[in-house]
């Protein structure tokens, strides 16, 4: 699996604004969704002794199945020997009603060998999304948490409606396929209704199999299933590390629970005061900047297939993306499948997740922009890697679960003259990415259930330090929500450390400087100076 995959966050499917029940939709259907989740909750000390007092069955983990991203070997052991183990908690489906349904929340950790004093306890992970797997991908990065794995039991899991814990998967393969192969820049009229209708039966494919479950599955429901896990793991406090959605599901519960909170950090932190309209922009603003400082790198080297000017070389990346409406290339893709406009995008999007990555796509363009037998086969697989698609051709819960999380959290419900109003902004902070980004507004106008917010509210006073490290290069989670993040969680709660690099997440980028202050602040409790800055 790959880290850009992994790290994937609110990039397709998480942009919405404004709702009210039983409004008319965009194209003057009626809409009548079920409600948002109650928020009102028994709290986890208050929860009948079948969920606190239970005891969870470690044993061998298999290898993750396809709702979870697929592999054929269960994960390694770590640098030390010490093996993975899965289990499964159960916890109140609705924590307003914790004598009714429940669910089973899929969970993998690697133990410490530290004991007495020298065992701080559990580090829980979220890797983002919302929608990333947590059993399968901590394994795939556990050498790089290996310090830590000294005095923490090292600790992920499939949040609700993700992964193994009751994924949600909106349509089968082959329509997949479909869906993220279609247009998603609609440029008259017959394109903007082909494009409604697809998300229209996207939604109805979720309403049909998943409808008793998709109210539940808001980042507020997790938060509390997080301090479940807390208790039953048997820590006083929540040891957390959460990466990009995952520094907002850890903003949701310091305020929920702040004086539970013990060390934690938030790496590509989510800007949680803006409006969908405005994250949108500003992950769509983030992306040229990553893009620009692609060209400016691939455009010095003698074999950029965009040319030697980085002006020039975006003009030919969109003209080729342009291309593609009209005349999908070839591949050597075992289902024949082709290369779309909008896979291609999604590849490019994909790659600039990483600097690892930039090689991947200067391959990918040179061979699909060749005059004699172009060849999308790297940008295809690229574009497959932020869609969920598995090798062998089936699907992750990745971006179902990403829109039903999005969904059930936010009430913000754009309509088709909203987006069309607003198109002209988005292109002109992207030609490249900025079209699809607006019609992804839509992403929530026809879902069957309310959102609960217009914003999470992380406001978290009482609560210990929490360090926050945000990248000025970062396309997905720009710089400037750090600082955003450290406002809204209140007086003396944010501590920032700045990675002046290029990517999303800064610890796993393997800088020594945000590495070290990183394990430093979790092993021994050592805060930094707040605003320390670590150079590439």
């Amino acid at each position: 699996m790959t880290r850009a995959r992994l790290l994937t966050p609110t990039v397709l499917a998480a942009t919405t604004l404004l709702t009210v029940p039983g409004c008319a939709t965009a194209d003057g259907d009626t809409a009548r969704p079920r409600p948002a989740a109650r928020q009102d909750a028994t709290d986890t000390d208050d929860l009948p002794e079948r969920f606190t007092g239970q005891r969870l069955d470690w044993s061998a983990c298999p290898a993750p199945d396809s709702a979870e991203g697929g592999g054929s070997a269960s994960p390694s052991p770590l640098p030390d020997g010490e093996d993975w183990e899965c289990a499964r908690m159960t916890a109140p489906l609705d924590y307003s009603d914790p004598n009714g349904d429940t669910i089973e929340i899929a969970m993998i950790r690697a133990r410490t060998k530290a004991e007495g004093d020298q065992r701080i306890g559990s580090l829980i992970f979220n890797f983002g999304g919302p929608g990333g797997s947590g059993v399968a991908t901590l394994p795939a990065f556990g050498s790089d948490y290996n310090k830590l794995n000294s005095r923490y039991d090292l600790v992920s899991f499939d949040p609700r409606g993700v992964g193994n814990s009751e994924g949600v998967q909106c349509l089968d393969d082959q329509q997949l396929d479909d869906y993220f192969a279609a247009d998603a820049d609609p440029r008259n009229a017959s394109e903007r209704r082909e494009f409604t209708d697809r998300l229209k039966e996207f939604d109805r494919g979720c309403e049909d199999r998943f409808g008793d479950l998709l109210p539940h599955l808001t980042t507020t429901n997790t938060a509390r299933d997080m301090d479940l896990m807390r208790k039953v793991l048997g820590d006083d406090k929540l040891h957390y590390f959460g990466i990009s959605y995952g520094t907002e599901l850890g903003g949701v519960y310091a305020h929920l629970f702040p004086r539970r909170v013990g060390r934690a950090l938030f790496d590509a932190v989510v800007d949680p005061t803006g409006n969908t309209e405005q994250g949108a922009l500003g992950q769509t603003e983030g992306f040229q900047l990553a893009l620009g400082n692609y060209l400016d790198n691939c455009t010095q080297s003698d074999n950029c297939p965009l040319g030697t000017d980085p002006d020039e070389g975006e003009r030919k990346l969109q003209d080729f993306l342009d291309s593609l409406r009209d005349h999908p290339l070839d591949t050597r893709d075992p289902d024949k499948r082709k290369l779309t406009q909008s896979l291609a995008w999604s590849g490019v999007a994909q790659s600039l997740y990483s600097q690892s990555f930039w090689p991947y796509l200067t391959q990918g363009l040179d061979d699909a922009m060749t005059e004699d037998n172009p060849d999308g086969t790297v940008l295809l697989a690229l574009g497959d890697s932020m869609n969920g698609r598995n090798p062998d051709g089936s699907y992750s819960t990745l971006q179902s679960s990403l829109t039903a999380i999005s969904c059930a959290d936010s009430s913000e419900r754009y309509t088709v003259d909203d987006v069309r109003d607003k198109l002209g902004q988005f292109e002109d902070a992207s030609p490249v990415f900025g079209p699809q980004m607006a019609w992804g507004l839509l992403s929530c106008t026809y879902w069957p259930v309310e959102g609960q917010r217009e914003h999470p509210n992380v406001r978290a006073d009482g609560a210990p330090k929490i360090l926050l490290i945000g990248t000025t290069g970062d396309p997905a989670t720009p710089f400037q929500g750090t600082a955003h993040m450290k406002d809204a969680l209140g007086d003396d709660v944010g501590v920032e450390l700045v990675y002046e690099g290029e990517g999303h997440g800064a610890y796993n980028s393997g800088n020594k400087c945000v590495q070290d202050t990183a394990n430093d602040y979790l092993l021994n409790g050592t805060v930094p100076d707040d605003g320390k800055r670590c150079k590439d």
